[in-house]
């Protein structure tokens, strides 16, 4: 696994992203802000050594490396989901390919439903804390300890200064950034109305298929993350339906929104 996060982070950093200082992990629908970048290099992920593809519609699978706000961001426009069928390692392996190329900062972002009472489609979500309901953990089996050490402090996930740092740029564009939990999930069915009720009673206030692998695997490599939903919908149960087209015609109403409260955290991370 070493050898393969090596070669691929060679890979890509031959192909011209070699100083890159931010992650930028994009969720269904938001990979636009990559058309923000300057002096953009893509890469598909069909032609990284050991990278799996993204098959989910809204999702670009590609790496893009270029500048943004002055900032050197190298972005998943598309991520690997468990169920899609991967395995937990491929699902965080581009993370592990970042921190081998020197990263050390993580924006992870995501398409979410509301479970929260408070919270409209439409609204922006910074992620303070996390829920892993996904049954699994992308660290099981035997360590390596030159990734990281055998158990890891989730005490703070996300990092306090970056949810801080969310806040006053989204005060800065009038924008009406809410704070809660996430919970990860496994999908790809969307929840029950019982189970929104149960994990409504559990804490969480936005729930989703994705990221709470991604951060483990992060905060594991000793990464600092910050993490954005784009609340697409709210739960089963208080909404009509839900489907994935809903989800994305969503994000698309917000995206500016959106990319303009990224561009401006990245630019301070």
């Amino acid at each position: 696994m070493r050898e393969q996060i090596k070669e691929a982070a060679r890979y890509i950093q031959e192909k011209g992203a070699n100083e890159a200082e931010v992650g930028l992990v994009l969720g269904s629908g938001l990979g636009e802000i990559v058309e923000r970048f300057e002096n953009a290099i893509h890469i598909p992920y069909e032609e990284i050594p050991h990278f799996p593809v993204s098959t989910v519609v809204g999702h670009a699978s590609e790496l893009v490396y270029g500048e943004l706000n002055g900032r050197k961001v190298l972005a998943m426009a598309g991520r690997f989901h468990y169920y899609e069928g991967y395995k937990m390692e491929q699902v965080i392996f581009p993370i592990r390919v970042m921190k081998a190329m020197g990263i050390e900062k993580l924006m992870i972002t995501n398409a979410a439903g509301g479970i929260n009472w408070d919270f409209q489609p439409g609204d922006l979500m910074v992620i303070c804390d996390q829920l892993n309901m996904t049954g699994t953990n992308p660290l099981l089996g035997p360590n390596d300890n030159e990734l990281g050490p055998r158990f890891i402090d989730m005490s703070e996930p996300f990092a306090k200064d970056y949810i801080a740092l969310a806040k006053e740029k989204a005060a800065a564009l009038n924008i009406d950034l809410k704070e809660g939990v996430y919970m990860g999930v496994t999908g790809p069915t969307y929840e029950t109305p019982a189970e929104i009720r149960m994990f409504r009673t559990l804490g969480a206030d936005a729930v989703g298929m994705s990221t709470v692998s991604e951060v483990i695997a992060a905060r594991h490599l000793g990464m600092k993350v910050m993490g954005l939903s784009c609340i697409t919908n709210l739960g089963s149960g208080m909404q009509e339906n839900i489907d994935h087209s809903a989800v994305v015609n969503t994000v698309d109403q917000v995206k500016e929104h959106f990319q303009n409260l990224v561009a401006n955290i990245i630019e301070e991370m």
